[in-house]
């Protein structure tokens, strides 16, 4: 197998050639076919997330260990399999659940193994998708894709999921009141067909980034601002029609979390997402007296990948713009992505 192996903290990736492979009991090997780059991929590769005030936390403090490779969003088919590792098709397309716990506390019995105090997160705890194979622990992590496009399969690890999940946590309000997202990035586009298909109104969708709205306009969001307008706020306001019970950020940025809490009425909810960096000055007075819930919301549980595929599998999940790349040029991919070049997701093919 080869694979483009990260050996030091924000250094190019490297080509490296390694044997095959070989699974026992109820692990899996899995050949690639597609594997997604998001940008936590860039923040592990610089080694580290900005907490704001001067703070860093460490990956190195964290359980990351060089070498390793990169990649959580991964489709494949099967190259071979342990002994007790059962139902499984060579002929089908599979996409892998990344967000891998112990498999034995409370929460990994429960499908939560995205909540797991002992995680092995594959492309950060354990070698990922930027390679031509991967070894998997077990059959519960992979999910047949059916005629899925696998380029298009294998951001639904990261992108959907994650958007799937922070949309579940607000999904009593959207059909009576459009939903606002803030950020028109992979997640962003990913979280308004998925607002469709959960049946709510079309939501309105907040980036500085003019193509960035123009694609939200494309994947069926009602309205799109600019965040950086002088009359932002009442725009979307206007564009909402009503109180707003909910906001999905999906920047997580000092200035779009302060956005988000201005905007939600009374009761409502923040949905932070992404891993953007920095802190919020939230007026502390003001979470009580609009008793606001702010809420993180990071990837999500087996459960809810299994009703994610089944949803794209329905042809529910309206496809992401999609910008392939050959493996041995994920350097090139990474720089694209980190640019703001790429518009939907980058995925590379071995």
């Amino acid at each position: 197998m080869y694979c483009e192996c990260m050996q030091h903290f924000g250094q190019p990736l490297v080509h490296e050639t390694r044997d095959d492979p070989a699974p026992t009991g109820s692990e899996v090997l899995l050949r690639i076919t597609a594997a997604g780059l998001c940008h936590s991929d860039l923040h592990i590769h610089s080694g580290e997330y900005d907490l704001g005030h001067g703070r860093k936390l460490n990956f190195a403090s964290r359980g990351l260990e060089l070498p390793v490779v990169l990649g959580h969003e991964i489709a494949g088919r099967i190259e071979a399999a342990g002994p007790e590792a059962q139902h499984l098709d060579p002929a089908r397309n599979y996409v892998v659940y990344p967000w891998q716990g112990c498999g034995k506390c409370r929460v990994c019995l429960e499908g939560r193994e995205n909540f797991c105090p002992s995680p092995r997160n594959l492309g950060f705890h354990a070698d990922g998708g930027f390679a031509s194979m991967i070894r998997l622990a077990h059959p519960r992590y992979l999910f047949d894709i059916g005629d899925l496009d696998p380029a298009i399969a294998a951001p639904l690890a990261c992108s959907g999921l994650t958007s799937f999940s922070a949309l579940k946590k607000v999904q009593e309000t959207i059909a009576e009141v459009p939903l606002v997202i803030i950020g028109a990035g992979g997640l962003g586009l990913m979280c308004i067909g998925l607002v469709k298909a959960l049946g709510g109104l079309p939501p309105v969708v907040v980036d500085i980034d003019p193509a960035k709205r123009e694609a939200a306009l494309t994947a069926g969001a009602g309205r799109v601002i600019d965040g950086t307008a002088e009359d932002a706020m009442a725009q979307i306001q206007t564009a909402c029609g009503a109180t707003i019970p909910s906001v999905i950020d999906f920047v997580a940025a000092p200035a779009t979390a302060s956005m988000s809490f201005d905007l939600v009425g009374k009761g409502g909810k923040v949905i932070l997402v992404r891993l953007f960096g920095g802190a919020s000055d939230w007026p502390l007075p003001l979470i009580p007296l609009k008793a606001v819930s702010i809420i993180g919301s990071v990837v999500g549980s087996l459960p809810e990948f299994q009703e994610l595929i089944d949803l794209a599998r329905a042809g529910k999940v309206p496809p992401l713009q999609t910008t392939t790349y050959p493996l041995d040029e994920a350097n090139d991919a990474m720089h694209a992505l980190e640019e703001g070049r790429i518009v939907g997701r980058a995925v590379l093919v071995p």
